[in-house]
């Protein structure tokens, strides 16, 4: 497709309505049912601290050159900072968000440090980056539109802003501390002082507010009091509810992509993970299905559940290659043991859903299982 810039497409898929916007769009959410922290349980994940910033013991893996993917770098239209982060974020109990949000609306979920928190998306899709304290911790709650990704980050001393370039079609976020700049899926910094380096992760669900507010009513909503003056009713590329239209169901991408993979269409929801052993993403329709796929990947067996309560999935890793059934929402083990979605007895691998275009460009080596 030709080129353009996302300060176009929000004047020609708003008619020029949102002036407010200056051409900013932006997003976010997180932990899992139970809290448990998402590749957090590995060894490898907490490194030292540099500059304030929490990084990886080992860094997370990347399929090409830093300098190559420099190249590929390209304005997304704004400048640096023009889709402003929230850096002093307000939230509303769950009574007043239940006034604010329809059920079908869109939130990113977060379950960390005994604290239950939800992003909508229709507010952070103006702003991209959320600046927050979850239990004392400092993180960086962070979604990018144009690959439908939804992932947070221990941000130490620093804080992230929105960079205004695209990478893969993907947020570039920079830290505060060294302007080092991170493509937002790699997790690693591509360019400045922290080149090489990957960020400590953490799980943001991806459901809706009924849903969220049902398994967890005691959450804390991110409000639309962001300091910023924004149509929260309007998301500048399209919307998902009731059903994804606009850009989100559009096959094209707003620019080129990294390569071109056609084992999906571009904008197909995959659950994604990056092991020690390799890629691989497993197709969400055929998941939700299903209730349960496995495949291999490096000679190491994975396995994915669907949490029909969320309409979200988990990854693990199966070495043993142990056996699993899925009945009424529960994963069934041989011996007739039940396990939620979300606690099965196994490592589980962070994981997060993407539109398969930016996983499949990102991540060429991967494995699919539908």
């Amino acid at each position: 497709m030709e080129p353009t810039s996302r300060r176009k497409f929000v004047a020609a898929a708003t008619g020029g309505a949102l002036t407010g916007l200056a051409g900013c769009i932006g997003g976010v959410v997180s932990g899992g049912n139970d809290g448990r922290d998402e590749g957090d349980s590995q060894s490898t994940t907490r490194g030292p601290t540099m500059k304030g910033v929490p990084v990886r013991a080992s860094a997370l893996p990347v399929e090409y050159e830093f300098a190559d993917l420099r190249e590929d770098v390209l304005s997304g239209g704004p400048p640096k900072d023009g889709i402003p982060s929230i850096d002093e974020p307000k939230f509303w109990s769950a009574e007043k968000a239940d006034e604010e949000l329809r059920d079908a609306d869109v939130v990113f979920g977060l379950v960390r440090n005994g604290e239950v928190k939800a992003y909508p998306q229709k507010i952070l899709v103006q702003h991209e980056i959320t600046n927050d304290v979850v239990g004392d911790e400092p993180v960086s709650v962070t979604y990018c539109p144009l690959t439908g990704t939804a992932m947070g980050f221990r941000r130490g001393e620093t804080t992230f802003g929105v960079s205004g370039k695209l990478l893969n079609n993907n947020l570039v976020m920079y830290d505060r501390e060294t302007d080092s700049r991170w493509p937002q899926i790699l997790g690693t910094a591509i360019s400045g002082e922290f080149e090489g380096e990957s960020l400590q992760e953490f799980r943001l669900l991806w459901t809706t507010w009924e849903e969220w507010k049902a398994v967890h009513p005691e959450t804390q909503v991110l409000s639309d009091d962001t300091g910023s003056v924004r149509n929260y009713d309007q998301d500048p590329y399209g919307s998902y509810v009731p059903n994804p239209s606009g850009y989100y169901a559009r096959d094209s991408t707003l620019f080129p992509p990294l390569r071109e993979d056609d084992r999906f269409p571009n904008k197909h929801v995959v659950v994604g993970a990056r092991t020690d052993e390799g890629r691989i993403a497993f197709d969400e329709e055929a998941l939700r299905e299903a209730g349960l796929l496995e495949g291999t990947v490096g000679g190491t067996s994975h396995l994915s559940v669907f949490d029909s309560d969320l309409d979200a999935a988990y990854v693990y890793r199966n070495p043993d290659g142990a056996s699993f059934s899925y009945e009424d929402g529960q994963a069934v083990a041989d011996d007739g043991t039940t396990y939620d979605p979300a606690d099965l007895p196994l490592d589980r691998v962070y994981a997060f859903d993407a539109m398969w275009f930016a996983w499949s460009g990102f991540y060429p080596s991967t494995e699919v299982m539908a």
